[in-house]
Formats: C-alpha cells, structure tokens, sequence
C-alpha cells in the first residue's frame, strides 16, 4: 500500500510539467527506438531492392492491424486503470490488466489463424503487386506468427503507462528494438535470408520485449497485478475494455485501410511509388513517435487526475502538452522540409525516381505538420476521461474520415500529386474539426468542477 499511496501523490501533486516529462521521455524513447528499427527493416530490405522496399510498406499494413487489436484492448485497459486509480480501486484495476492481457492473447491467435490461412489473399488486399508479392509473403508470414506476442506485448507496454510506471516499459520495448537492429543485418546478410530475415529479426525482438515487461509484473514491481485467476468473468468487462480502446481501434484500423489504399493508389505508378510512399511514411511516424510519446505521457496524468477530481490539474496538463507538442513538432518539420531529399536518398540512394517521389511527398506532409498537435491532444484526451464515442469520432478524422475520401479522389483529378497531398490535406481538414471538440472539453470541464465544489 505504500507504493500505491507514494504513485498516488506522484500523480496528482507532482507539478504538471515535470510529471509529464517524466513520464513521456522514458515514452519517447521506447517509441522512437521502434520507429528506429522499423525503419532499419526498411533501410536493409531497401538493399535488396525496390520491389523488396515496396514490401515492407505492404507488411506496414498489416502490422498496423495487429497493433490496432493491441492498442484498442491496451488503451482500452490503461483508460479505465489509470481512472481507477484515481479513485484509488487497485485490485478492480488489477482485474482490468487480467482481463486484457488474456483477450489480447485471444484476438493475436485469431488474427495468426486468419491470416496464415490465405496469406497471398492478404497481400494482394494489401496492395502487393505481382513483382512485390513474394517478398510480402516472406516477410508478412513471420509477422503473424508473432501477432499474439505482439498483441500482448501492446496491453503490457499501456498497462505500465497507466499506473506511471513508463521506465519500464521503455527498458522492455527498448531492449526488443535494440535486439531487432542488430539481428536486421545477421539475418538478411550473413545467413543469407532475405526479406525473411529481417521478419525474423523483428518477430525475435518481439518475443524479447514480451518476456521482459511480463517479466516487470511478475516480479511484483507494479502497483497492478496480472493474474489468471482474477481474468473477469463478466461480458460487461470486455464490453467496456473495448468501448474505451474504441478510439484506438478507430485510429489503428482506419490507418490500416488508408495505407491499403495508399498502395494500391501508388501502385498504379510503379513499384518506385510504393516504395517512395513507404519511406516517407517510415520518416514520418519516426517523427511523429515524438509528439505520440509526450502524449502518452499526457494521458495517465489526465486519467488520474480527473479520476481524483483535480480539473485544474487536468487544464495545465492540456495545455503544457498541447504547446510543446506544437512547439517540438513545428521545429522538426521546419528540418525535414529542408533535407527531405537526402532522408529519402538515405533509404535508397540508386533508385531517383523513388527519391523524387518521396522527397516531394515528405515536403507536402512536413507543411502540414504543425497541425497535428491539436488532433492528438484533443483525441486523447476524451479518451482518457472515457468519452469513448467522442474519442473515437476524432480518431476516424484523420485516417478515415479527411484521408480516405481524398485518397479516392484526389489521384484521380491530379494524378501522383493527389497520392502525395492526401494526407497533408486530411491533416488540414482533422485541425479544423477539433477546434471545436476541445472548446466543449473545456465547458465540460467547469461543468465538472461546479459538481465538485
């Protein structure tokens, strides 16, 4: 109870600020080293090729479905325990980590089976074409056989974040990621397997980071416990694990669609497109890790202040997330418009046509960057009060309801140009339509704190 009583202080008198740092850097670091080495498969695969570079953007796809089942039950969980722990209910948050962590396992094993079952099926949806689909097949079919672990592996890293404890999940995603640089080049060079290599490399790394964060909760350095026993037996649970990771799943699966779509649109240009869009894409969310990270520090404090009725905690906390993201991600697209064409070549130094494409596309995008900011604080913090159908409704924004429309539209009035200026448009589009999601996050906010007084 000490430990509960000294994170519960933590959490709701530790200044605004510096709480949030402290637990987004360790954030950061971990989602920036998964950046890192998912753009190292793609820096190493790219030497075997532009048809093999195509493949990894295709496999993106798929990996951004099976991080949508694990972020949809781990955020879903991570809502509702940093919540509960305001309110000071741990062994109830226990129940909820319990729950989580066995339907994730669940959904992991049911995407494996779906997908190893027609795995040429998957990749033609995906927008493989005929030169990429061997590479696809290779590397998709390692991926699935670790979706399970990696599904878990998503409740696990959430769970940490929700109860404060974020330097672990740092060390466990850090570690895999680490593991998954080095092995890249072992596999796909010395023992000569190719794209496969570089799937195993990653489903490796996966299995490591797994063991280490389960390692965290079984040695009894959480406040939250994972047990079978307390797995909830009630419907009612998952319902509501579900409703709150509804967001996530909004957000992960209507990126999925729109890259899906993405590929097959690029497709149509040759596979220099698809590998130009991948790039780019990989450069993007690199960058992009940074402002998710501050945000993921953001939400726990959120959660457990509103959940212990500080709303004026919870204003600083929107604000001081709101501005440094604004601030951080306005510098690192003002750079990345000026060296856009050496990120590319960096990739892929032999292919010009694959520069040319990505470097103009990563310039449309580095535009619009600044943007974003808004979407993703407002986004999460619905979330973490449990507005889930508010929550969700702004997930779909960007990657659904702005993106999918323009993807469709756009190539067709202007050709690659359209490919290229979809999402900075959608990015647009989803900045306008928050504006007025958070000045009715701040009305509800006063609502709230006139009950509480």
């Amino acid at each position: 109870m000490d430990q509960d009583r000294a994170q519960y202080v933590t959490m709701t008198e530790r200044p605004i600020g510096p709480l949030i740092t402290s637990l987004a850097v360790p954030t950061i670091v971990s989602m920036m080293v998964t950046s890192i080495y998912n753009m190292a498969d793609t820096f190493f695969v790219s030497k075997l090729g532009t048809s093999a570079s195509g493949a990894v953007g295709i496999v993106f796809s798929l990996m951004a479905i099976i991080q949508a089942v694990g972020f949809t039950v781990g955020m879903g969980s991570g809502s509702w325990i940093s919540r509960l722990l305001g309110e000071k209910r741990t062994e109830e948050a226990g129940k909820v980590a319990s729950s989580g962590f066995g339907l994730a396992i669940l959904f992991g094993l049911g995407l494996s089976v779906v997908g190893l079952s027609n795995l040429d099926g998957l990749m033609r949806i995906l927008g493989a074409s005929a030169t990429i689909l061997p590479y696809a097949r290779d590397y998709a079919g390692y991926i699935l056989l670790a979706a399970p672990v990696m599904s878990a592996s998503f409740v696990l890293n959430n769970i940490l974040r929700a109860e404060g404890k974020a330097k672990f999940a740092m060390f466990g995603i850090g570690a895999g990621g680490m593991l998954n640089i080095a092995l890249d080049p072992l596999f796909i060079f010395v023992f000569d397997l190719g794209i496969a290599g570089a799937a195993i490399a990653t489903a490796l790394s996966q299995c490591v980071s797994f063991l280490i964060l389960l390692t965290v909760f079984l040695s009894g350095k959480t406040i939250v416990k994972i047990k079978p026993k307390i797995i909830s037996k009630k419907v009612g649970t998952y319902i509501s694990i579900l409703t709150f990771g509804l967001p996530s799943l909004s957000r992960q699966g209507l990126a999925s669609i729109s890259t899906i779509l993405l590929n097959t649109s690029a497709a149509g240009y040759g596979d220099a497109a698809v590998a130009a869009m991948a790039i780019t894409g990989k450069i993007f969310l690199f960058i992009f890790s940074i402002i998710l990270g501050i945000g993921q520090g953001y939400m726990p404090v959120l959660g457990y202040n509103y959940g212990a009725r500080k709303f004026d905690r919870v204003r600083g906390a929107f604000f001081f997330t709101f501005k440094i993201n604004t601030l951080i991600i306005s510098v690192l697209a003002l750079g990345g418009f000026f060296a856009a064409e050496s990120l590319i070549r960096f990739f892929i130094a032999a292919d010009p046509e694959v520069i040319r494409i990505g470097s103009r596309a990563f310039r449309f995008s580095c535009a619009s960057m600044p943007l974003i900011s808004l979407g993703v604080v407002c986004n999460m913090t619905f979330q973490s009060i449990g507005k889930a159908w508010t929550a969700t409704i702004l997930a779909t924004l960007r990657q659904g309801i702005c993106l999918i429309p323009l993807l469709l539209v756009l190539p067709r009035l202007i050709g690659l140009t359209g490919i290229q200026l979809a999402q900075p448009a959608a990015d647009l589009l989803t900045f306008l339509c928050c504006i007025p999601f958070t000045l009715h996050f701040f009305r509800l906010l006063e609502r709230e704190k006139r009950k509480a007084a």
